[in-house]
């Protein structure tokens, strides 16, 4: 599918680090997983990445996207919001899907004139991207890359991880991340699933973890 040069540079805006989303504060339980030592190293991030890309959060966030952006009215969109909160394990993944989302709304709303209510994360920017006529997999390609520039950026701060190995590992899972993107178009919402159980126990475990520098 393809998209227009002004269409991808307002996807690339949405999607940058430097749109005010928050997502910086946010390690998505990488923090723990460095604390207790699952992760200790360049091999070890990658293979966490993996994981959440192909079986945790960033797949179900995906397919909450792609419902969102096929949602035909308010009651709906309100359903798919409803069931993306749900399905945050824990009080700090919740918050992280929350409060980036509101700041998503607001700010994209405001630059836009968009109709964008307060909404979880990915049903945000799904809801943004069907209003502007986004075409879907870009925008889940790219979502899904914002994903896990986050988590790289983390690695970064906190294996400690270098520039370059940090990007070696995200470069190599753009396969991955095409190929889930164009599963997760054209998948219905029966395909949610989340079995990254060890990356959720991590989040959960993260909430009395001291000292620390991440929100989740």
């Amino acid at each position: 599918m393809t998209i227009e040069t002004a269409q991808l540079l307002t996807l690339a805006q949405w999607l940058s680090p430097a749109y005010p989303t928050g997502g910086f504060a946010w390690s998505h339980g990488l923090e723990t997983a460095v604390a207790e030592g699952a992760v200790r190293d360049a091999a070890g991030f990658g293979a966490w990445l993996g994981d959440v890309l192909e079986h945790g959060a960033a797949r179900s966030e995906a397919l909450f996207l792609a419902e969102a952006h096929r949602a035909g009215g308010d009651e709906a969109l309100a359903r798919i919001d409803a069931r993306a909160r749900a399905f945050a394990p824990c009080a700090e993944r919740l918050a992280e899907t929350v409060e980036q989302g509101a700041a998503f709304a607001r700010i994209t709303a405001a630059i836009w004139g968009m109709d964008l209510p307060t909404l979880a994360q990915p049903v945000a920017v799904g809801r943004a991207a069907a209003l502007a006529a986004l075409p879907l997999e870009p925008v889940m390609a790219l979502y899904l890359q914002g994903f896990a520039a986050n988590l790289a950026a983390a690695a970064q701060r906190l294996v400690p991880l270098g520039q370059t190995d940090a990007q070696t590992a995200l470069a190599a899972r753009a396969p991955l991340i095409a190929r889930i993107a164009a599963e997760a178009a054209a998948a219905g919402p029966d395909a949610l699933s989340s079995t990254a159980f060890l990356a959720d126990i991590a989040a959960m475990r993260h909430e009395p973890l001291q000292p620390r520098i991440f929100r989740s």
